[in-house]
């Protein structure tokens, strides 16, 4: 039997085997181009539409999600034919022909094999009662599994995955969010041992088992353990042990479906095979016998066969270009990923193992908290040729695009977790691909936005949701998403038209607006906040935004009601992170005074756990060098010495830092000491967009800097001056004055009202300075605000100011009292009392500081000083 024929003689016949993404990438590659001219026919053996097999996650956790790739309509062109149920079994090249297991034969001109790969099976006894993780009745399998075995069982389900790469933890994550216990077995030492290197592995282990997670690495199993129905009971390890488990799904890796390329007993061989399997290509995807192209995982170029989009979408390109006599070519492997599993980001990119020689790593690691951030340049920290990201995968958006460019700032810059903050604003070239999926430039998506013809009407783009649409941009993973929408913002600017405020591509609201809606439903958990106002399950940018609205709402503890999960890393620790994995303890000292008697606690406690002192720029002391589980002992001295927290680690108020004021100094027009202590009482704990720093000086000299703060108080004969929206840091600001000779009441009632007018409107991470600017009409319209009520919402902030001091609660006097809580403080969730042996000091000037690379004599996995690196051989 032929398949699809035409009444036109010359009608060019295209056959595609296989039906995943990198076939459906070529058949809408080729409609795109045009079909004039030709037939394509596609044999997919599964009975779907082609699907997306990257958000296979979602089809296990979820009931009748729909991950089919594009839109249907597609498949309804006049020139293209998709065959489903329809297996290949054997191409014959002579005949240009292609035979299915249906018996049916179908002639080609071009034959684009898209065959994919298979899941790896274990050879090892009892793996017939495995499950493995590739399609969509194999999730759908799993799912029913546990389902089955959960309400039989009476308890949660033993959930044994085998493999700890990307597809391993994909598969492992599906099985907690079905309510079972995730057990990870990985024969190498440390996960996803092919895209992170070892300090990343092991923070990407820390996190995960501290989600509940069980890991077992570094060990290989030997048998899946069955009783005598069948049913699994365990799994047996090459070191005797047995890992208890209901159900067991196998992910390994895949294995290139290469079986069309193989000869049959006595055929010649015809295509070139790769060591580990699939058919080798050119750098324009053809293989050795013409006509014959392949792309995806079964390709193999320069010794690798790679499961990833970003590749197979570029070769299903290329084909398509090159049958329409283009003369594109493969540029190679892109390995860049990203994932996002249970709330913990991890990505890589580019040289990540820094195998370049002569490379530098740049590197910032907290291995208690299991943050590892790491850029790869060469030798003179300019060119970036890769990195990893673990825990706080931030800068991977600014950074994917530069890959093999200049920086714009210094390496340790890009580095978020070492307390810089946003990576620096950088001007993308218009050759700089964005969207690696889909091989998008910065150029191209400037053009859609400008106005480039491609879109219909010539029309300029001005959403994100049509934008995504014109290019392509953002379509497939995601990833790039954030950058889509910063260049978006920025083109926009330059021509002079509004900006969406969407707070993140979950919530189409600005922060303003999210924060009045949380306000008047009186929403308490993100669960109800993103069932009405969202979509998807969050991102980075409206995790810790609606953490903080609902902190600054309802005064409650960060850290309850699955609140922990949706904060910034300092926030989960209620400590500062620290460059060697060892936290910053700051007890709050209101206005910089303490007693003798305070010192001495203080004192004490710093010598008892050896830890490094130092007086701050806010008049407090800070002491370094705390482990994780060293915390709740220290801050137990602490708090039952009457100090508390000094929220050094969150976006809330900082200090108030003061002179001495009239009661000591001759020149002292008023009590500046008295006045900062009781601001610094007033608004502790306040969360807010961005930190918060007060200051009060006694008298024009301005000895306390206040001028330099967010809110200032300056003394004079008459009361006090009141300044608004200063900072210090890179971008440094002057207050402005917003009302003078306050008495006592009026200068706190004024700062209530400014306080909470900024917390409801500013953006996010946005600083006091930056939101009077960007405000219509500045400091005016403050004053307008805060003054003279012109809105007149000054009852109602100053109420909601009013309910916060009221139920301030310090977050480690609540954390003491609660078990459950201490949970948290350790630095190996399966071993409470562990130390963390990586974390060394030196003595220095009479204390300790963190001990150098060459100190520890191994490599510098916690510092922003470039190292080198050995080049490493690295097992697939």
């Amino acid at each position: 039997m032929t398949g699809h024929t035409s009444s036109t003689e010359n009608l060019r016949r295209v056959v595609v085997v296989g039906g995943g993404p990198a076939a459906h990438r070529f058949a809408d590659a080729m409609v795109n181009r045009g079909l004039e001219g030709w037939q394509v026919t596609v044999l997919t053996e599964e009975a779907h539409l082609p699907y997306d097999r990257v958000a296979l996650s979602k089809a296990l956790t979820e009931t009748g999600v729909d991950l089919t790739l594009g839109d249907a309509s597609m498949w309804d062109h006049e020139a293209l034919t998709l065959k489903t149920g329809e297996r290949a079994v054997k191409i014959d090249s002579a005949a240009k022909s292609v035979l299915t297991a249906a018996g049916n034969k179908y002639e080609y001109d071009h034959l684009v094999v898209a065959s994919g790969s298979d899941a790896a099976r274990l050879p090892i006894p009892g793996a017939e009662h495995t499950h493995v993780y590739r399609t969509l009745e194999d999730v759908w399998a799993i799912n029913k599994a546990i389902a089955g075995l959960t309400e039989k069982l009476g308890r949660k389900v033993n959930a044994v995955t085998i493999g700890g790469g990307l597809l391993g933890l994909e598969s492992a994550a599906g099985t907690e969010q079905l309510g079972a216990t995730p057990i990870v077995i990985n024969g190498s030492p440390w996960l996803m041992n092919t895209q992170l290197d070892e300090g990343a592995g092991q923070a990407l282990g820390r996190l995960i088992e501290a989600k509940g997670f069980e890991v077992h690495g570094g060990v290989f199993p030997s048998e899946v353990v069955t009783d005598d129905d069948g049913n699994v009971t365990g799994v047996l390890m090459a070191d005797g042990r047995t890992i208890d488990a209901d159900l067991v799904i196998v992910a390994i890796g895949v294995k290139p479906r290469d079986d069309l390329f193989r000869a049959g007993e006595g055929e010649e061989q015809l295509f070139s095979l790769g060591q580990r399997g699939g058919v080798v290509i050119n750098d324009f995807c053809a293989t050795e016998v013409d006509g014959i192209w392949a792309i995806g995982e079964v390709a193999n170029f320069e010794g690798m066969c790679l499961g990833l989009v970003a590749p197979a979408n570029t070769m299903a390109e290329i084909v398509a270009d090159r049958l329409h006599g283009g003369e594109a070519t493969f540029p190679g492997f892109d390995t860049a990923t990203k994932l996002k599993l249970s709330g913990v980001d991890v990505a890589s990119f580019g040289d990540a193992f820094a195998r370049t020689e002569h490379s530098l790593e740049i590197v910032y690691a907290d291995p208690a908290r299991g943050v590892y951030q790491k850029i790869v340049t060469t030798d003179d920290a300019k060119t970036l040729l890769g990195g990893i990201f673990v825990g706080d995968a931030s800068p991977y958006m600014s950074l994917r695009p530069l890959l093999g460019r200049e920086l714009s700032a210094e390496p340790g810059a890009y580095l978020s977790a070492a307390g810089g903050g946003e990576a620096p604003e950088t001007e993308l070239p218009d050759d700089a691909i964005l969207c690696s999926c889909n091989n998008v430039a910065a150029g191209t998506i400037r053009d859609a936005i400008n106005g480039c013809g491609a879109c219909e009407g010539n029309s300029p783009v001005q959403e994100l949701g049509e934008l995504k649409g014109c290019t392509r941009a953002g379509t497939q993973c995601g990833s790039c998403v954030p950058m889509l929408k910063k260049l978006l913002e920025g083109e926009l600017q330059k021509s002079g038209i509004e900006v969406s405020k969407a707070l993140c591509e979950h919530i189409s609201l600005s922060r303003q607006e999210l924060f009045d809606a949380i306000r008047v439903l009186e929403l308490t958990s993100f669960e109800e906040i993103m069932a009405k106002y969202g979509t998807g399950a969050g991102c980075d940018i409206c995790k810790p935004t609606i953490a903080s609205i609902l902190a600054s709402q309802h005064s409650a503890y960060v850290l309850d009601a699955g609140r922990g999960s949706l904060q910034d890393t300092n926030d989960r620790a209620l400590a500062n992170m620290q460059k060697d994995g060892t936290y910053s303890v700051v007890p709050r000292i209101a206005g910089g005074e303490i007693t003798p008697k305070g010192l001495g606690v203080i004192a004490a406690v710093a010598e008892k756990y050896n830890l490094y002192t130092k007086i701050t720029g806010g008049q407090r002391i800070d002491m370094f060098g705390a482990r994780l589980e060293q915390l709740p002992d220290i801050w137990k001295e602490l708090v039952d010495a009457g100090f508390e927290s000094g929220q050094a680690y969150g976006k809330s108020l900082r200090t108030v830092k003061s002179c001495v004021g009239s009661t000591w100094c001759r020149f002292g027009v008023q009590d500046s000491v008295a006045m900062a202590i009781a601001l610094e009482l007033r608004y502790r704990g306040l969360r807010s967009p961005h930190k918060l720093k007060m200051g009060v000086s006694g008298c024009a000299r301005e000895c306390a800097e206040a001028r330099g703060k967010d809110v200032g108080v300056i003394a004079t004969a008459d009361g006090w001056n009141l300044y608004v929206g200063g900072n210090g840091g890179a971008t440094p600001a002057h207050a402005q004055l917003l009302a003078k000779d306050l008495d006592d009441e009026t200068l706190l009632k004024y700062i209530d009202r400014y306080l909470m007018y900024y917390i409801r409107t500013a953006d996010r991470l946005q600083r006091t300075a930056r939101w009077q600017e960007e405000l219509d009409g500045g400091i005016k319209h403050v004053e307008e605000v805060v003054v003279n009520d012109s809105l007149g919402i000054a009852e109602e902030l100053e109420a909601a100011m009013a309910k916060h001091i009221d139920t301030y609660e310090d977050e480690w006097a609540e954390t003491l009292k609660d078990p459950e809580r201490l949970r948290r403080f350790r630095s190996f969730v399966n071993a409470p009392n562990q130390k963390d042996e990586s974390i060394s000091f030196v003595p220095e000037r009479g204390q300790i500081r963190p001990a150098t690379n060459e100190e520890k004599g191994g490599v510098l996995i916690a510092s922003t000083i470039p190292v080198r690196s050995e080049t490493v051989g690295v097992e697939n």
